[in-house]
C-alpha cells in the first residue's frame, strides 16, 4: 500500500525491504494464478453479469476496509468535480466494461484458452500508447506483436493454424478485446494523480452502479448461496481488490519495478496448473506453446525494448 504496509506481520525487522517486496509479489502472483479457475467455477451457476455484480460489490467493500485500515478513509470524501467525472469514465472501463467482456469470454472458452489470450494486454498497451500518446513504435515492439499474434493463433486454433479453425471465434475476440479495454483504462489512469487505492475505490463505486443497471435490464439479481456465489466473492476479494493492494506494496518496497515485475510472468503458467488440477481441463500442448509465444513477446517488449511493463 502507498504510505503504509499491510498486513503488519510481514514487517519483521529482520527481513529486508526487498525481501518483503518479493513476499508481496509472490502472494499477488499466487492469487492471480487462481482467478481463472475461480472465474470458471463462478460461471457454472451464474451468468457473467451476475458474477460481475457480486465481484464488484465485494471488491468495492474490501477496498473501503483497506482504506480505513490505512487511515485513509477520510480521503474518499475529498473528491473534486473533475475527479468525480474521471472516476465515472474510468469506472465504466474498469471494472464494468473490462470484466463484462472478460467474464463473457471465460463463459465461452476453456479457461486455458481465455486466460492466456487476455495476457496480450502489455503488447496492446504498447500499440495503443503509440496511437494515443504518440510514442514511437520500435523494432522490438513489432517483433513482440508478431510473437503475441502467433501465440494467439496457436491457442485459439488449438495448434491448427493453417486451417484457421477457431474453437470459438466470438470468445477469442472477446478475450483479446478485453486487453484493448484494459490498455485504454491503463492509459487514462496515468493522468489521475490520486492515491491508487482511493481512485480504484471510486472506480468500483461507479462500476458497481453500472453493473447494477446491467443486472436490472439484462439479467437478475443472484438470490441463492452456492459454490459459484462463493467463487464470485473470491474473485471480487482477491482478483479485483486485495491483489492490487499487495502488488502496490511490492512495487513500493522494491528497489525497482523490474525486480518484482518478473514475478508477474509466472502467473499464466501457474494458472494452467490450477486449471488442470481444480477444473480438470486437459492442458493442450497448443495452450502451453501459444502462451510461451505470448510471454516471449511481452519479454521482448519489456526488456529488449528498454521498457519495463508492470501491472
Amino acid at each position: 500500500m502507498v504510505g503504509q504496509e499491510w498486513p503488519t506481520y510481514w514487517n519483521n525487522k529482520t527481513m529486508t525491504q526487498q525481501n518483503r517486496a518479493y513476499m508481496y509479489a509472490g502472494a499477488t502472483v499466487l492469487l492471480w494464478s487462481t482467478v481463472a479457475t475461480g472465474f470458471k467455477i463462478a460461471l457454472r451457476e451464474l451468468d457473467h453479469i451476475q458474477v460481475l455484480f457480486i465481484a464488484s460489490i465485494v471488491s468495492m467493500l474490501s477496498l473501503l476496509v483497506v482504506l480505513f485500515l490505512q487511515g485513509n478513509g477520510a480521503k474518499i470524501r475529498t473528491i473534486t468535480a473533475s475527479e468525480f467525472k474521471r472516476s465515472a469514465l474510468v469506472g465504466f472501463l474498469n471494472p464494468f466494461f473490462y470484466y463484462f467482456i472478460l467474464f463473457k469470454a471465460f463463459d465461452l472458452l476453456p479457461a486455458q484458452e481465455a486466460q492466456p489470450l487476455n495476457w496480450t494486454w502489455p503488447i496492446t498497451l504498447s500499440l495503443m500508447s503509440a496511437l494515443l500518446l504518440k510514442q514511437k513504435l520500435t523494432v522490438q515492439t513489432m517483433i513482440a506483436v508478431v510473437l503475441c499474434f502467433l501465440g494467439v493463433l496457436i491457442i485459439s486454433t488449438q495448434g491448427n493454424i493453417t486451417a484457421l479453425q477457431f474453437t470459438n471465434l466470438t470468445g477469442d475476440i472477446l478475450a483479446v478485446g478485453s486487453s484493448i479495454i484494459w490498455a485504454l483504462y491503463w492509459i487514462l489512469n496515468l493522468k489521475d494523480e490520486r492515491e491508487p487505492v482511493v481512485k480504484l475505490f471510486w472506480n468500483f463505486v461507479f462500476g458497481s452502479i453500472y453493473i447494477t443497471i446491467a443486472v436490472i435490464f439484462l439479467s437478475e439479481f443472484p438470490t441463492s448461496l452456492s459454490l459459484s456465489f462463493g467463487a464470485a466473492v473470491y474473485t471480487g476479494l482477491f482478483e479485483m481488490g486485495l491483489a492490487f493492494v499487495l502488488w502496490l506494496n511490492a512495487l513500493r518496497l522494491s528497489r525497482d519495478s523490474a525486480s518484482v515485475g518478473i514475478f508477474a510472468y509466472m502467473t499464466p503458467f501457474l494458472s494452467l496448473i490450477f486449471i488442470s488440477i481444480v477444473l480438470g481441463e486437459k492442458i493442450l500442448p497448443s495452450s502451453v506453446v501459444g502462451l510461451i509465444f505470448i510471454i516471449g513477446g511481452i519479454v521482448v517488449q519489456a526488456f529488449m525494448g528498454g521498457r519495463k511493463v508492470a501491472q
